[in-house]
């Protein structure tokens, strides 16, 4: 081939890359020989399809509870998701409003899924077959999903997330530590009988409790709600970026709980007594959205709607 049939597209990329591996003191022949040599790319290899058919590992035999594990496993799949966008608005150097809307709409995308998706679990299962290999779960439970206190983290200041019962007695610059021993779903992992602790709470704590404070003081002053904040404390806000941070807030909060908690009450909630979660969490009180009114933008509600907050 002669150098005037070679594309000068071709060109101007070979030199581009001899100029980004001679800055790192490598030579470039020596990768091109190694493209050369490697093998194609394989799909199953690219997403690793064996290491993750080998993860669902049910504890019983019980055919549903592959459903179930498979479901979970997914959902924190799209948690990831979520919170890698929100890294990106957390580091991101230069916001403009189109970045913020191009973000948010994402993860009100990947929320929608969740809540649409829910129907696996909703319909998906057998009721007695759940109540049977839920008890070979315990004392594991959803409530222990590090990814999803990490949202409420990388979502909003502290405050929202605590107690609405905490929130007014707490002082006027509570520190993080304050806050986070005030957090909404803290008190929802009490047993019922005794008010204590459940297991399922002291283990969470025990082994999450330094990296969630960690990431509470890191994001104290960028997490979603602050860089909105700052950015509108210098442009005016379009209704547009407004309408997805409300859709969402009301997504995430609302009826994703809502969706959580029918689904719940299909299960457990039997008569004449309502069953425990696997976690003995205080489910009835913990997931109606209605009861803690937890919003990431609270600025951006009317009263009203803040007074019907998980009935509307």
């Amino acid at each position: 081939m002669r150098n005037d049939d070679v594309d000068p597209k071709f060109l101007v990329q070979l030199q581009k890359l001899d100029e980004k591996y001679e800055t790192m003191g490598q030579d470039l022949s020596s990768y091109l020989d190694g493209l050369l040599y490697s093998k194609y790319l394989h799909y199953a290899d690219y997403i690793q399809l064996e290491t993750l058919l080998s993860m669902q590992r049910p504890r019983t035999d019980i055919p549903d509870e592959l459903i179930f594990i498979t479901y979970h496993q997914i959902t924190e799949l799209y948690f990831k998701l979520i919170n890698w966008e929100l890294k990106q608005v957390a580091e991101a150097k230069k916001i403009t409003e189109d970045f913020l809307i191009s973000k948010v709409s994402r993860l009100v995308r990947y929320v929608d899924n969740l809540i649409y998706s829910y129907d696996i679990m909703t319909k998906g299962m057998e009721t007695e077959q759940f109540m049977k290999f839920r008890m070979a779960l315990l004392p594991a439970s959803g409530f222990q999903s590090f990814q999803f206190r990490l949202i409420e983290i990388y979502c909003t200041d502290l405050y929202n997330l605590v107690d609405q019962n905490y929130r007014d007695g707490l002082s006027e610059t509570p520190s993080v530590e304050i806050l986070f021993e005030h957090l909404y779903w803290k008190h929802g992992a009490q047993e019922l009988s005794t008010g204590k602790k459940t297991l399922t709470l002291r283990q969470f704590e025990e082994k999450y409790t330094r990296k969630l404070l960690r990431n509470a003081n890191m994001y104290s002053t960028k997490n979603l709600w602050q860089v909105v904040k700052l950015f509108s404390s210098k442009n005016k806000m379009s209704e547009e970026l407004k309408s997805q941070l409300k859709t969402f807030d009301k997504r995430f909060n609302v009826d994703w709980q809502l969706t959580h908690f029918r689904t719940a009450s299909k299960y457990l909630d039997k008569k004449p007594e309502a069953t425990e979660a696997t976690g003995g969490t205080n489910w009835q009180k913990y997931l109606p959205p209605r009861f803690q009114k937890k919003m990431f933008f609270p600025d951006l509600w009317t009263s009203e709607e803040v007074k019907n907050w998980g009935t509307f």
